[in-house]
């Protein structure tokens, strides 16, 4: 099964842009007075200061009791210049404690030289753009961060997640953004889209077909790429005989040509594509978008599956097989 999807019809954002509350209340970073705003904030220093004399998000974490591991991680991967800039960013800051729930090892590896692109990737995926206060989240469901995938928000009650880690404490601003810790290390999908359709088992047919027209090696490049991926109950709607027909070396452009049908140049979230209702593919024609009733149609075929990040792109599962104009 995929691991990820999302209610296509939700409402999403590439910013947080509600208006209602995290838990707890609003607060200010400094080091030399502790207070308790709401108990989310239990623990931490703050006090109310002026926005002009606030330290920045860096400052801040290497400052506090608890940020020893992020500061160290935003050092090896020489994102702390990049985060004391005026920005302004959010960042969803993992505690020490946080970084102790990974399995044996893993810190000490990611720190390492080797592995800082890596590392960059994840904590890149702890900071959205922009100034985020807490009572900003309610009516959203994710948000896109830097790293370019998108993170899932979920609002129970007084309680948040960001991508299932709990939100602790929130509002702790800076002069240069706003923090917001968590419990848990956030990770994103380490895996291309390729990758991503092989484990989900479903995709069998169009693998044999990417293979065939020879984008296999494309598709696993940087992109990013948003695909419309047909599942294999799709292409078996075909006509009898279609596929074999299309697998064949002397019909590989033809192939080639429905299946550049299926991709359209970078990272398309399905609220981006329902707002711009077509989308030009890389086959050269548009496809048109459209939604209503809590479904989402490309053309003809329904999206049963939306918004499944990779790490060169996203993935909108469809059930049947788009055909380009000329065919």
């Amino acid at each position: 099964m995929l691991n990820k999807t999302r209610a296509i019809a939700a409402p999403m954002c590439a910013a947080f842009i509600a208006s209602a509350a995290f838990a707890g209340g609003s607060c200010t970073y400094s080091k030399t007075a502790q207070s308790q705003c709401g108990s989310s904030n239990a623990g931490y220093q703050v006090v109310q200061a002026g926005h002009h004399s606030e330290p920045n998000i860096i400052q801040i974490a290497s400052t506090t009791e608890g940020f020893g591991t992020l500061t160290a991680a935003i050092t090896a991967a020489g994102l702390a210049d990049a985060l004391q800039g005026e920005g302004p960013f959010t960042v969803f800051a993992p505690t020490d404690d946080a970084f102790a729930k990974l399995p044996a090892g893993t810190v000490e590896s990611l720190l390492r030289p080797e592995n800082r692109e890596t590392l960059v990737s994840i904590l890149k995926f702890h900071v959205v753009p922009g100034r985020v206060m807490a009572k900003d989240v309610v009516k959203v469901t994710s948000a896109d961060t830097l790293m370019g995938q998108r993170v899932d928000v979920n609002v129970d009650g007084g309680n948040v997640t960001i991508n299932g880690a709990n939100v602790i404490a929130t509002d702790v601003t800076a002069g240069n953004g706003v923090i917001h810790v968590i419990d848990t290390v956030i990770l994103p999908e380490d895996k291309n889209i390729l990758s991503v359709a092989a484990e989900a088992n479903m995709f069998n047919t169009l693998a044999a077909a990417l293979g065939a027209a020879e984008l296999t090696s494309a598709l696993e490049g940087d992109g990013p790429f948003t695909v419309l991926a047909p599942t294999d109950e799709a292409f078996a709607k075909l006509p009898a005989g279609t596929i074999e027909n299309l697998l064949k070396v002397e019909n590989r452009d033809q192939l080639r040509a429905i299946l550049l049908y299926h991709v359209i140049e970078g990272r398309v979230y399905s609220d981006q594509a329902i707002n711009a209702k077509k989308a030009r593919t890389l086959q050269g024609s548009k496809v048109k978008i459209k939604s209503a009733y809590g479904s989402v149609k490309i053309n003809d075929a329904k999206v049963i599956a939306a918004d499944i990040d990779a790490t060169n792109g996203v993935i909108h599962v469809i059930d049947t097989v788009l055909l380009p104009p000329s065919h």
